[in-house]
């Protein structure tokens, strides 16, 4: 996550030109604002000017709810739901004490309840003629809740903080019980998409907006001229503003496809017109700083559809992370399409098995790097439209690429024009109201997770992208700032309890990351839920039915702090047991994710590993034509190294932030503007240019620059996880950190890895422990000349080991170790088959 504290820049301008908008004639059967869509591209047409007033804004928080399931029913299927209550015996009728179940009677109820009987994996393309095939599952469902105890089996030091944790675990039972008793189980609880936002029937389109604080609302849009008096929308008594448009009289819809609404509201803050919280898509007009919602719905001939299955979780996560926008080599905003048809090829062939994409939600603010969102349900509108990027992730899919969402739930933008901020006029809508409810640093919103609302909002958001596009699963972002009320802000976590189970805890946040693990399990239960946590929260990654708050995954955010921490140190001062002990310094059973540098460290202000290393060398002495200099050769051996020990030690899975793996010179900077802050201070912008905000791909594949060494030992990296499956083996073992050598040796499942971090000393016939015994070959080399090394290994030597015991290790064997070199070795028959450790 990265933002730049403080800082609000004007909007950038958009790349994409529209054309030249079409007369209105007021008529809802007229699309004279249409957006076109395409395979591969778009076009926009939208007026220029304002589409309507806009005021500033915000509320309370209130419930509605659905159709609910036979209590006790977990099933996410609709078969199992009814309009009433069928066992009253077993549920209480005063029904209408928290969330009024019969509060949303619609009149398109029969198209509302979707057949959802697993994760269907709808395959096809763009085509009138649409194959659908259902990927084999066997019915979803989610458990219910455990006992919550086994966590003190697996850590009786958390006895301790029984009292907290049993408290903790008592709430997210209880809310699990309100759910199934008001909403008719976590599943459906989880489908306010098909509820809230548009809901297309046979007869016409239903809009239904929670907003409590509002007075009065309308809907409004190109379908009525936007005329606030046209379609006045009437509220129930849980906030929730509904209205019903019926079809025109040729049966066409009352919204056309592609046209701009908005829902307009006089609010306790004034009149205001505010994007609708569900929308699909929205987009920015040129010339205009808000967005615009956009009622999106193709006709079917024109929707893609899903023609691959999605890949089954593999054993080891490789995780590429990328930004589409910026994955182009050109200085421009690139699409969905490019990047399914150019980046997906170069990530399958660097050997990676999955794909992490930021930025998926729409977000007005372009450096964000996508983490102030705007529209949770919209994916952004620079790369392309909805239909796009499901063409993208069925593109991975056939390449056997899981797609893992950066998933932004932690908070929102504060825009008012076009977030949720002061959405019904009132500070306490979807967020904490006052101080609570703002985060100084990110300049952002706090969502209030004991909500109602918030919780059927943020579940489903989850759902939607996981159902509607396919993703395999999600790295949420922010996950310290959730868990705690200070948001990991000036606080030092040094691994004591007390400082993870107390006051400082926002259990409804923990009780919200257990709520939407155990959806996503339940429901997808392939899916991978990667957390990013900082504090090293206990039981992060235990199930929620053992206790745990449910996560697959903890991002080891230490090791890239280590390695920057290191980067500014000589040679000589890097200890080899400080390397040893921030790379195995994990929870037992908590599995997590390293990486040695972030997407973070590539932003302007701050240094890539392979710019620290090699700095303004960078720039004149890549090319092979040209003599290296000490420092370039010390920078691509170190970078090399660093990579490897931190996939070899660091995790149970392993993520590259793109253009990393070949060590991509310089910095991202966002396009911008100069703007003068509230303090006076002036910041100088770049003139809005794209230069910085791309991936030079282009650098990595040149053969005639080191750069390419560099890629081609981290796609050899991948495929030796890919080939010995060392990452998820149970048998690691550290036999060797020494300090005068600069050598650091251990086992990870069937190899010995052994690293020679010393900057001029090589070692001759130097012994290194094994547990299994046998002759022993060369498997990766950092020193290979395909790599840019200097051959100084010769990899047709066998190396056989000998009895007795060495390092604590039953057996070992001699080898040449070079300065500045990562060698790794495995049995010789072994070496051509892959490992089931």
């Amino acid at each position: 996550m990265v933002y730049a504290s403080g800082i609000r820049l004007p909007c950038v301008p958009h790349l994409y030109k529209s054309s030249s908008p079409s007369g209105f004639n007021g008529d809802r059967r007229s699309t004279s604002l249409s957006f076109l869509l395409k395979k591969d591209s778009f076009s926009r047409k939208i007026f220029a000017g304002k589409s309507s007033k806009e005021f500033d804004a915000s509320p309370l928080i209130i419930t509605a709810s659905e159709k609910v399931l036979v209590p006790g029913s977990q099933s996410d299927d609709p078969s199992a739901v009814t309009d009433q209550l069928e066992t009253p015996e077993t549920v209480s009728e005063d029904i209408e004490v928290r969330n009024g179940i019969e509060s949303l009677q619609m009149e398109d109820n029969e198209n509302v309840e979707i057949e959802d009987h697993g994760p269907v994996t709808l395959q096809g393309k763009v085509s009138s003629e649409k194959s659908e095939v259902k990927r084999e599952v066997g019915p979803r469902s989610i458990p219910p809740p455990g006992a919550g105890q086994n966590i003190y089996e697996i850590d009786p030091n958390l006895l301790g903080h029984r009292q907290h944790l049993d408290y903790r675990y008592g709430r997210y039972k209880q809310m699990r019980e309100d759910i199934d008793k008001y909403e008719g189980g976590l599943a459906a609880f989880s489908r306010g998409y098909q509820k809230f936002g548009f809901i297309r029937s046979d007869t016409g389109i239903t809009y239904r907006e929670w907003a409590p604080g509002a007075k009065s609302a309308s809907l409004i849009g190109d379908f009525n001229n936007w005329n606030p008096n046209a379609d006045i929308m009437t509220q129930n008594e849980f906030g929730v503003w509904e209205i019903f448009l019926p079809n025109n009289a040729d049966g066409s819809p009352p919204i056309p496809h592609g046209s701009r609404v908005k829902i307009h509201m006089d609010t306790p803050s004034g009149i205001k017109d505010s994007i609708p919280a569900w929308i699909k898509f929205s987009v920015q007009a040129p010339g205009e700083i808000p967005y615009n919602g956009i009622y999106y719905d193709p006709p079917e001939e024109e929707k893609y559809v899903f023609q691959h299955p999605q890949p089954k979780k593999p054993k080891s996560l490789r995780i590429y992370e990328a930004h589409v926008g910026m994955s182009s080599t050109e200085p421009i905003i690139n699409t969905y399409a490019n990047f399914r048809d150019n980046v997906l090829p170069r990530i399958k062939r660097l050997g990676y098995n999955a794909v992490q994409i930021m930025a998926v939600q729409e977000h007005s603010y372009y450096a964000s790097f996508g983490y102030h969102v705007t529209n949770f349900f919209a994916p952004s509108s620079r790369c392309g439209t909805p239909d796009d990027l499901k063409s993208l992730i069925d593109k991975a899919h056939e390449l056997g690429l899981l797609v893992l969402m950066d998933i932004v739930h932690s908070h929102a933008s504060n825009n008012v024009l076009d977030g949720l901020n002061m959405f019904d006029g009132t500070d306490g809508h979807y967020f904490h109201s006052g101080s609570r409810g703002y985060h100084w640093m990110w300049d952002s919103r706090l969502f209030n997770y004991g909500s109602w609302e918030v919780l059927r909002f943020l579940l489903s958001n989850a759902r939607w992208w996981l159902e509607e596009y396919k993703f395999d699963g999600f790295r949420f972002d922010g996950v310290t700032s959730m868990m705690y009320t200070h948001h990991g802000l000036q606080v030092a976590f040094t691994g004591n309890y007390s400082e993870y189970f107390g006051f400082a805890t926002d259990v409804d946040a923990v009780v919200y990351l257990m709520l939407v693990n155990d959806m996503i399990h339940g429901l997808y239960p392939e899916a991978v839920s990667i957390g990013e946590d900082v504090s090293g929260m206990p039981t992060f990654c235990i199930p929620v039915q053992d206790g745990g708050v449910g996560f697959d995954y903890r991002l080891q955010m230490a090791i890239a702090d280590k390695w920057i921490e290191l980067l500014k140190k000589r040679d000589e001062d890097w200890k080899m047991g400080a390397i040893v002990h921030t790379m195995t310094n994990r929870r037992w059973l908590e599995k997590c994710v390293a990486y040695a540098e972030s997407h973070d460290q590539a932003l302007v202000g701050d240094k890539t590993i392979a710019f620290w290393l090699m700095d303004k060398d960078m720039y004149d002495f890549m090319a092979l034509d040209r003599p290296s200099t000490p420092r370039i050769d010390r920078g691509i051996a170190l970078h090399k190294m660093i990579r490897l020990v931190t996939m070899g030690l660091g995790g149970e899975a392993y993520l590259n932030f793109m253009g990393n793996e070949f060590g991509h010179p310089e910095w991202i900077d966002f396009p911008r503007g100069d703007q003068r802050l509230p303090n006076g201070q002036f910041v100088p912008g770049n003139n809005f240019s794209y230069d910085k905000c791309r991936r030079r791909f282009d650098l990595g594949d040149a053969d005639y620059l080191r750069y390419r060494g560099m890629q081609e030992f981290d796609r050899a990296m991948q495929h030796l996880e890919e080939k010995y499956g060392f990452m998820t083996s149970e048998h690691q073992y550290v036999s060797r950190k020494d300090q005068g050598d600069r050598v650091i040796v251990f086992e990870r499942g069937n190899l010995v890895f052994v690293f020679n971090f010393h900057w001029n000393s090589s070692y001759s016939d130097y012994r290194v422990g094994c547990l299994k015994p046998g002759k022993y070959k060369i498997v990766l080399d950092s020193d290979y000349p395909l790599f840019g090394g200097y051959k100084r290994l010769d990899h047709n030597a066998e190396y056989f080991s000998s009895e007795g015991w060495y390092d604590d290790r039953p057996h070992s064997f001699l080898v040449y170790a070079p300065s500045r070199t990562a060698v790794v070795y495995a049995l010789a028959d072994e070496e051509e088959q892959p490992l089931n450790v």
